[in-house]
């Protein structure tokens, strides 16, 4: 199990199929997993045998919106052996701007 909270998100993933129609995000949604079957079978597995392990699907938002909007908590408090831990939340990202975060308040 990750020592940490481990995040995943899963964004620009979609590509677009479907477009004009009501149900185009549905349908491209459905594609995607169709295309990605194997990928997401393998991480709807890893949330259910690992703890601090959570995966944010493709259609959700960007990596950055979603965790300032849902993932970030600023601060985490951690217990061991009797000791209460605060330290700043952290954020790893694979592009220029989502590392900008930090400037909201959260360590990127």
């Amino acid at each position: 199990n990750p020592l940490i909270p481990v995040d995943l998100v899963i964004d620009h993933s979609i590509q677009v199929d479907y477009y004009g129609t009501n149900d185009a995000l549905k349908l491209n949604e459905e594609k995607e997993f169709e295309r990605n079957y194997e990928r997401y079978v393998f991480l709807k597995w890893a949330q259910t045998v690992f703890n601090n392990f959570r995966v944010v699907p493709t259609s959700r938002g960007i990596c950055h919106q979603v965790n300032l909007e849902y993932l970030a908590s600023v601060v985490q408090l951690r217990e061991d052996k009797g000791e209460l831990y605060a330290f700043p939340d952290t954020l790893v990202g694979t592009d220029s701007h989502t590392t900008m975060i930090n400037g909201l308040g959260v360590l990127g």
